[in-house]
């Protein structure tokens, strides 16, 4: 039993606390719940760690929350899919911890707890596995510089190949006399002992420290395949050196065990190099940050740390400095270049009004920021952390790769000393124990381990490089298979800035006065019609108060009290719910949805009395490379929809302008998620693209969802890919990304898989050496990330077209 603390939101009665016992009661396997409802907790008796994941969301199922936390581990010693599986049991038996995936090519662990979670029980369960490691905050880099700890392993596994080169190289030259039949230029057999024995234990001493930790949890990887065949082949050459009678020349296999750990240590060494380049978008992003501001204050300018720095501070950018926080344009204008942020490859001009982003370079003006969010709040921080965890996250393929490594080593243990008993029939019991020693060399799955994350930290990197943000690999996986995008209109196709073409007053009404009501009610509103309104007015000099009683009607409109009056500004299908009589306005509004705009109507009055008071058309200009996109997606294959709430008519004229055949319209928000459940149960694979709050649910119910940086938090929250131009062209990019991400996988696991399939039972028959076994498996891991790296080449036909 392991009891472990929930903490819980929302809760303000006892009913809260019997609703919560009887969904945590229902779970089987809890010993006892005990919830507080003063202290807000939940204390909870489980039988098995994965009770955990079931209790949290028994308890967000009954409407509550749970706080939980997602940090990042660094670790040490991860060789193999072996050590992967490992490490991620022992941080899952840790009371408190919901998930733990670790990445073999990143060497860390993307972690879920509870709030209140002992951190430091997590790093001791990791020493007790044998893979120490240490918290990352936010702040850190991964590596690049020389006092980081990557960094300096890499300069530590080089000092360890060079010598481990230079003492395994008198042995390998040692041998070449002998092919000639000289014997007596080979080295004494104990210099060979000294030499190899220096080699064997003191840089082949990782092997052995991996080896043990493996059998101490009972379990195989790869550091118990080297260090089992390494030994046996210098224990029979020991025992060769002290048996063979005075006089007579030992038969030494020194050399194959040195050259062996010496080609795994340059594997390693190349890998680790190799691994470094797949962390360039990591460091290229965090190295955006600068490290100081200019702040202005009463005195002049300060240039001051960047921790300094607060919300409301005024910060001073002059041309050729990064902008250190996101901010508001108060004064000056000038061109910022935001590539790395959103992979728009033109400067933007920036003036008073417009935002800007940490991370941007000023160029050719001084801009006064008012300060709007700094530190881990920041669009850059937002995007590492998003990186970040699609580098860390594990793809369903790679779980499937994680079973079969999970038996590997046992098996090839099994075929090893199968290959010693039945060759010593055939070749004698020396060469059966080297063939034995190049199956268990042959045989490390270091290129299984690698060949997945590998391609997903690469291409997820080069992805972010070009503006697509993709938050997990399984969204990345996903999205190679879709056949059907079904895109939202507002702001997706269209500019989703909408201007008012025409107010036209009903039934009476004076332009002004019905202009003041739709004011008010439209002034605390967020979506792209409200704010065309509020332009609208401003626009004829017409201001108003705030509704009182503000509510948003989700896909239909607003209302709100004005003066004491009921007021709705909204869709047909609300003017309908409201029974208000709209036939007088027919003819108008059908002129306007013949020009493809979209109507609102105001209506105002109480509940049976309620009449219109105006008719509202808006259009919105379609994004340039709208017709692009359809195009594209067409070519590849792929069938697409619009669906959207906007009229029939609007709709219909937008899907016609870009080639949609199948439109959807008057779709409200909880109707748009049911659209692409059913397109989801006719087998096909779904990307739902949209902007807005109303998307999210949409978001959430495609198989992969995609949202415009330019919309809203809440559809970026929902969705595993963000598009941060807002440009409809990237959604074939991100389709093309992902697919050429999956080849590249494919093509590793292939390499991977052969590398053994065809070298284990070449090795049990003699036909390949330990020595050519050593060099073929530190080719195989550095062939797989070498291939992984060649999707630092794909552009996205966008920008193709712009060079």
């Amino acid at each position: 039993m392991s009891t472990v603390t929930l903490h819980i939101s929302g809760m303000n009665c006892a009913s809260c606390v019997r609703r919560i016992e009887q969904a945590l009661g229902a779970i089987p396997g809890i010993g006892t719940a005990q919830v507080n409802l003063a202290a807000e907790t939940a204390q909870l008796q489980l039988e098995q760690p994965e009770q955990l994941a079931a209790a949290c969301e028994a308890v967000q199922h009954a409407g509550y929350g749970v706080a939980i936390e997602e940090r990042l581990l660094s670790l040490s010693n991860l060789t193999c899919a072996g050590c992967v599986r490992r490490s991620e049991t022992a941080l899952l038996k840790v009371p408190g911890v919901l998930s733990a995936e670790v990445n073999l090519a990143s060497q860390q662990a993307r972690v879920r707890l509870l709030a209140g979670t002992d951190p430091d029980s997590l790093l001791q369960a990791l020493v007790k596995a044998g893979y120490p490691g240490q918290w990352l905050n936010q702040q850190e880099t991964t590596g690049g510089s020389e006092t980081d700890p990557q960094h300096q392993r890499l300069q530590r596994e080089r000092r360890h190949l060079i010598a481990a080169a230079l003492l395994s190289a008198p042995l390998a030259l040692g041998m070449l006399p002998e092919l000639f039949g000289r014997h007596d230029l080979m080295l004494p057999a104990l210099l060979q002992l000294l030499l190899a024995s220096i080699v064997q234990f003191v840089f082949g001493a990782r092997f052995y420290q991996g080896a043990w930790h493996a059998l101490r949890n009972r379990t195989g990887n790869m550091d118990l395949l080297v260090a089992i065949g390494t030994s046996a082949g210098w224990s029979l050459s020991t025992w060769h050196v002290f048996s063979t009678p005075a006089g007579q020349m030992p038969v030494l296999y020194y050399e194959a065990s040195a050259i062996i750990i010496s080609f795994v240590l340059l594997g390693k060494y190349l890998e680790s190099r190799a691994k470094g380049q797949t962390l360039e978008a990591i460091r290229a992003l965090t190295a955006l940050r600068p490290d100081k501001a200019r702040r202005r204050t009463a005195q002049g300018d300060e240039l001051v740390a960047l921790s300094e720095i607060r919300i409301g501070d005024q910060v001073v950018v002059q041309p050729g400095e990064r902008i250190p926080v996101d901010g508001l344009v108060l004064e000056g204008g000038s061109h910022v270049d935001e590539s790395m942020l959103t992979g728009e490859s033109l400067p933007v001009s920036r003036q008073p009004g417009d935002r800007v982003s940490a991370g941007a370079m000023n160029q050719d003006g001084m801009l006064l920021l008012d300060t709007a969010a700094i530190g881990q709040d920041t669009l850059l921080s937002k995007i590492v952390r998003l990186v970040e965890n699609a580098q860390a996250s594990k793809a369903p393929i790679q779980r499937l790769v994680d079973r079969v490594s999970a038996v590997f080593v046992p098996v090839v243990l099994v075929i090893a000393v199968a290959a010693w008993a039945l060759g010593s029939l055939w070749f004698g019991p020396e060469q059966a124990l080297l063939n034995a020693i190049a199956v268990l060399v042959i045989a490390c799955p270091c290129a299984l381990g690698l060949a997945t994350p590998t391609a997903i930290m690469v291409g997820t990197g080069v992805a972010a490089r070009h503006g697509i943000l993709i938050r997990d690999a399984e969204a990345l996986e996903q999205a190679h298979r879709v056949d059907t995008v079904i895109f939202d209109k507002t702001g997706t196709l269209t500019l989703g800035k909408p201007v008012v073409q025409a107010f036209e007053p009903l039934n009476g009404a004076e332009h002004d006065a019905a202009l003041s009501l739709a004011l008010a009610v439209q002034r605390q509103a967020e979506h792209p019609l409200a704010a065309a309104l509020r332009d609208y007015a401003i626009q004829h000099g017409i201001s108003s108060a705030d509704a009182e009683q503000f509510r948003v009607q989700a896909g239909r409109g607003a209302s709100g009290l004005v003066n004491g009056q009921s007021v709705w500004l909204g869709n047909r299908l609300l003017m309908n719910e409201l029974g208000v009589e709209l036939n007088s306005s027919q003819a108008q509004a059908d002129n306007h949805e013949a020009q493809g705009h979209t109507l609102s109507w105001l209506a105002a009055g109480q509940p049976g009395q309620v009449k219109a008071q105006a008719l509202l058309a808006y259009a919105d200009q379609i994004k340039d490379g709208a017709r692009d996109t359809v195009a594209q997606l067409r070519q590849q294959g792929i069938d697409t929809w619009l669906i959207s709430g906007d009229s029939q008519a609007a709709a219909n004229s937008v899907g016609a302008e870009l080639g949609i055949k199948h439109v959807e319209s008057q779709v409200l928000p909880e109707d748009k998620a049911q659209h692409v459940q059913r397109l989801r149960e006719q087998g096909r694979v779904v990307a739902m693209i949209g902007d807005g709050i109303n998307d999210a649910p949409a978001l959430s119910a495609a198989d992969v969802g995609m949202a415009m940086a330019t919309g809203t938090d809440v559809a970026m929250h929902s969705a595993g890919i963000t598009l941060m131009r807002g440009e409809p062209q990237l959604v074939p990019a991100a389709l093309d990304i992902s697919r050429h991400t999956w080849r590249k996988i494919r093509q590793n696991l292939f390499w991977a898989f052969i590398y053994n399939s065809l070298g284990i039972p070449l090795a049990a028959i003699g036909l390949l050496n330990p020595m050519m076994a050593g060099a073929m498996m530190a080719a195989s891991s550095v062939s797989v990330v070498t291939n992984a790296l060649l999707l630092k080449r794909w552009r996205p036909d966008l920008d193709r077209e712009q060079q």
